[in-house]
């Protein structure tokens, strides 16, 4: 059974997860050069880059309405 505290964090009644995968490549040269920067987001050591990488949402996919399906 889950409690309140759960389900008002995620829509899904998971408890958002911390450790999520790390990123490998730099999105702009493709080196893994990166080290993480103090207060989010990563800094590619070959390109001098630095970017951050968010996590918006899921799709409803391909075939939903307005996301060029034909459905």
């Amino acid at each position: 059974m889950s409690t309140p505290q759960d389900t008002e964090t995620s829509p899904t009644g998971h408890a958002p997860r911390a450790e999520r995968q790390s990123i490998n490549y730099c999105p702009y040269c493709s080196e893994e050069t990166l080290f993480p920067l103090e207060g989010g987001g990563w800094e590619c050591r070959s390109c001098q880059r630095a970017f951050a990488v968010t996590f918006k949402g899921l799709s409803a996919g391909r075939g939903a309405p307005g996301h060029g399906g034909n459905a």
